[in-house]
């Protein structure tokens, strides 16, 4: 294998190995650093025996995570506030063409699943993300992490378990969801509280992100009222040269407020259909950087 095709197959996979590397580590960043050293080692190492490179790179890719997990929860690094994922922009345009396996991926890079995702083992983590999102069988995933397949089993069914009782499930049209969200960001921004109270749920939650490094709650809202008047008190405020857009974020619609230009606040809703259940605010600058590349 010459270097030109290996970087050649490299580049081919290189979203899927994003894919897997967000997801089990719910970092962009991280997610990008161990991509890099998926390639550093794929670029030096001696492929002559390699007959399936997407197997070899994901295992790989794999590891090199949950050794990124083992070593982030070894440091036990505190966090000011709630904690959410890193938004990750997830259009699959014309790369996912099946609707099963799109909305299968868009579930599995939620905020939802990947904030009950952050409570489970590296090795959990691992095979729940092999396994749910990209369809490996346990005895690939067994090869993968050098484990028996019987113990990667119950891995991934004490992962599933675990998920399934943690997370609100909701079965919502993508343009219903969409719907909402507009509607939301028209009451929000124009301080319109009746308007709020008529989307929210009587106990809608707001989980706010901001990691000490800008203003948000730094605990959980709870109730209609509590997180209507927050929005109307954050409408009354105001930022400069304010400009908002919808983008496509962790599998669904979300809303982008920039100031001057640059990221500000991250917005995304979770619905029943009809009510607003979970309000998701990232305001960490760290985690809105990669988005000042959006077109």
């Amino acid at each position: 294998m010459t270097a030109d095709t290996a970087t050649t197959l490299f580049e081919e996979h290189r979203p899927v190995l994003m894919g897997i590397a967000y997801r089990m580590l719910g970092r962009a960043a991280d997610a990008e650093d161990v991509v890099q050293d998926a390639w550093i080692r794929w670029s030096a190492g001696d492929r002559t025996d390699v007959r399936e490179p997407r197997g070899f790179l994901v295992r790989i890719t794999t590891r090199l995570a949950v050794d990124r997990l083992r070593q982030i929860k070894a440091r036990g690094e505190t966090y000011v506030g709630p904690w959410l994922p890193e938004p990750y922009v997830t259009d699959f345009g014309d790369t996912v063409t099946d609707t099963a396996e799109r909305a299968v991926l868009a579930d599995s890079v939620s905020l939802a699943v990947l904030v009950v995702m952050e409570t489970l083992s590296p090795l959990e983590r691992a095979v729940f993300v092999l396994r749910e999102a990209f369809g490996y069988p346990y005895a690939d995933i067994a090869a993968m992490l050098d484990r028996g397949e019987a113990a990667v089993r119950q891995l991934g069914a004490r992962a599933r378990r675990h998920v399934d009782e943690r997370r609100p499930r909701y079965d919502v049209d993508p343009a219903r969801r969409r719907d909402l969200t507009e509607r939301f960001l028209d009451a929000a921004a124009g301080g319109d509280l009746a308007g709020l109270m008529e989307l929210l749920a009587p106990d809608v939650r707001l989980v706010g992100d901001s990691g000490g490094k800008a203003r948000a709650p730094l605990r959980v809202l709870d109730g209609a009222d509590h997180v209507g008047r927050f929005f109307v008190g954050v409408a009354g405020k105001g930022l400069p040269d304010v400009s908002v857009r919808m983008v496509e974020l962790n599998g669904g619609p979300a809303v982008l407020v920039l100031s001057g230009g640059k990221p500000d606040t991250v917005v995304q809703i979770d619905a029943d259909g009809d009510r607003i259940r979970t309000v998701y605010v990232i305001r960490n600058p760290d985690k809105l950087a990669a988005l000042t590349a959006l077109p």
